[in-house]
């Protein structure tokens, strides 16, 4: 292994440690209305983004907010002895994907049935300490 490789290869491993990810897969909502839910937390702090998904009135904010517990616990799995507060965690990255479409039909008049598509969705999203941000750049 080159140098040049191998000092990017321990750059990329420094800033794994620092980032965590979550992944939701699968999850019965259309990925427009998930994409209004993770565009209100993209780039808040963690605890801020805590508070906006608790209180908010849509359905997906449950499951968001669900999957932001899971990865502060992740973050907090890669590092141990760092407390939360002292690492000033971001949500830095929200991506919702489309998933599997279901077909199915309504009976509609004169014989006919129109399709019913039952969309979901994935949803990937990233926590990352702000410190490394500033470190990085």
């Amino acid at each position: 292994m080159g140098a040049r490789k191998r000092n990017k290869a321990n750059l990329d491993k420094a800033e794994k440690k620092s980032k965590s990810m979550a992944q939701l897969r699968n999850c019965p909502t259309s990925p427009r209305k998930m994409r209004l839910v993770a565009d209100l937390v993209r780039g808040e702090e963690v605890n801020k983004a805590l508070d906006i998904l608790r209180f908010s009135s849509k359905e997906a904010a449950g499951r968001l907010e669900k999957l932001l517990l899971s990865a502060i616990a992740n973050w907090q799995q890669k590092n141990e002895g760092v407390r939360i507060e002292e690492s000033d965690l971001v949500v830095k990255e929200v991506f919702v994907d489309s998933a599997r479409v279901l077909k199915r039909l309504r009976p509609a008049p004169q014989g006919r049935g129109h399709r019913i598509r039952k969309r979901s969705n994935h949803v990937t999203l990233v926590v990352d300490s702000r410190n490394s941000e500033i470190i990085n750049n």
